[in-house]
């Protein structure tokens, strides 16, 4: 059992699917969690809620557009005064939906950079003096297995997923030896953002497409997130956690 009692952490995009998974699974470990939501606010109430059932650790919840510096600064500040600490930032808020190059959205485009990559910079730039601070400090991003082998008609999801990549790799060496840097790619996941693709076949379809034939689910995913963050992961850095049932491997 991972003990995490006495640490705080952020979580983004908590309210919902692995985000709240996650919420859940740092609450059962004893860390104190912060649930973020930008519009999702009865069910970020539900998971606060949830998460005082299963410790007596400080938990708060902030709602904020994190893609805006401002929306930033205040869930900071926020941390600073509830809290005076941080030992782990999960950056897990993000957009996924179709958006074809033949018939590119710009607007669609734009609104997925600043929600997958720009939040998470700014986020991260807020994150560290409080993480630098931390006896174990550690950022964990999701990313998604679009980002190695692309998606197609997803490309600006794809995308925005590789630039999670590659600030994950960049940050790990620029921040060391203080914080720990990694993410977890997750492929399909049993969630309402990607209910759609579920619809007409689609659940055969793309479980016949994973080696380990099942489609995860969010505690999937939180679980090597909650690993990552913890002092059994404390000599790594850097590293890029695929959890797709060997999805990558299929090709």
């Amino acid at each position: 059992m991972i003990d995490l009692s006495g640490r705080k952490v952020v979580v983004t995009g908590g309210s919902r699917g692995i985000g709240a998974a996650c919420c859940r699974a740092f609450a059962s470990a004893g860390a104190a969690v912060l649930v973020h939501f930008n519009s999702a606010s009865a069910e970020a109430e539900r998971i606060h809620e949830s998460l005082q059932v299963r410790s007596e650790a400080p938990h708060l919840f902030f709602q904020g557009d994190l893609s805006e510096a401002e929306a930033v600064e205040r869930m900071f500040a926020h941390i600073r005064n509830e809290w005076g600490a941080l030992d782990c930032l999960v950056n897990n808020a993000g957009i996924w939906g179709p958006n074809p190059l033949h018939e590119l959205d710009v607007e669609e485009l734009e609104r997925t950079w600043k929600v997958n990559v720009r939040a998470l910079f700014l986020c991260g730039q807020a994150a560290v003096p409080l993480l630098e601070a931390s006896e174990d400090g550690s950022i964990v991003n999701l990313s998604s297995t679009a980002a190695q082998r692309g998606e197609a008609f997803h490309s600006p999801y794809a995308a925005s997923k590789g630039a999670v990549i590659a600030m994950t790799k960049s940050w790990s060496t620029e921040l060391a030896p203080r914080v720990r840097v990694n993410s977890v790619a997750p492929g399909w996941v049993d969630t309402d953002m990607s209910a759609s693709a579920y619809a007409d076949g689609g659940r055969e379809r793309i479980t016949a497409e994973i080696p380990l034939r099942r489609i995860a689910t969010a505690e999937d995913i939180a679980g090597p997130v909650v690993f990552l963050a913890s002092p059994l992961a404390r000599h790594i850095t850097g590293e890029i956690v695929n959890v797709n049932g060997g999805s990558v491997l299929a090709g």
